[in-house]
């Protein structure tokens, strides 16, 4: 398959495209992202030069949105530590050795900066592309459809004070994250729960509680929240070793 017949194959299921340098990774066309189409002709006059490949809108004009995890940043460290709570999905290589997993887009799920989630990772959507990479050679590791995207994976929003725990234990502050966690509404409660995690994986770092028992009251809150046990602690899990880590 060469480069405007994968762009073509894009198109055909919803993904609008638009060309980009392989060498720079800067946009071929006038407005960038702005010329993203799912027209076979307009793609034609589009991919007319050697050189290209193709790039999909992310987000609303294409349904899905790109999880970038850079190799050059350490985000395949991150990514390690989290890949038993990543649901299967879409998923290839790109040419820095990082990885693009590719997810449902949901209104309101925005563009998240490099190193917001977690080091090396971003978040590509509304307004944004992301190269596939497939189309120039770089392997596919999984061909599953997108799946909806973990919400957990987002930024929390802040708290009204500071919540960070002291490097002493205190009962009253690890209560407070623990209630930031099972107020949480639904839609929040897995990212809640894992940025109240990562709070008490630092008290864990720092050997003032245990990990085992930093699970157990993670756990404890998720469930209280709503969460199935199983996801809970998952989270929990999740949040504790990456924090350690």
């Amino acid at each position: 398959m060469d480069i405007l017949e994968h762009a073509d194959a894009l198109a055909e299921i919803g993904r609008p495209v638009f060309p980009m340098y392989a060498e720079t990774k800067h946009p071929a066309s006038s407005h960038g992202v702005k010329d993203a189409t799912r027209d076979s002709v307009k793609l034609r006059e589009l991919f007319n030069r050697p050189g290209l490949v193709p790039a999909v809108a992310t987000g609303e004009p294409s349904g899905v949105v790109v999880l970038d995890v850079d190799a050059q940043h350490g985000g395949m460290e991150w990514l390690e530590s989290r890949i038993d709570c990543l649901p299967e999905t879409e998923i290839y290589t790109t040419k820095s050795g990082g990885q693009h997993w590719v997810f449902q887009y949901r209104p309101g799920l925005n563009t998240i900066a490099l190193n917001r989630i977690g080091n090396g990772v971003e978040l590509r959507s509304t307004g944004a592309s992301a190269i596939d990479w497939r189309a120039i050679g770089f392997p596919r590791i999984s061909d599953a459809p997108p799946a909806p995207f973990p919400e957990w994976l987002l930024p929390p929003p802040p708290m009204p004070r500071d919540p960070a725990p002291p490097r002493v234990a205190d009962d009253s502050s690890i209560a407070r994250l623990l209630r930031f966690a099972t107020d949480a509404a639904e839609g929040e409660r897995n990212r809640r729960l894992f940025w109240v995690g990562c709070r008490l994986a630092e008290q864990v770092q720092h050997g003032t509680i245990s990990a085992a028992y930093a699970i157990a009251l993670i756990e404890a809150a998720g469930v209280r929240a709503g969460l199935p046990r199983a996801e809970a602690r998952a989270t929990a899990q999740s949040a504790i070793n990456g924090g350690r880590a």
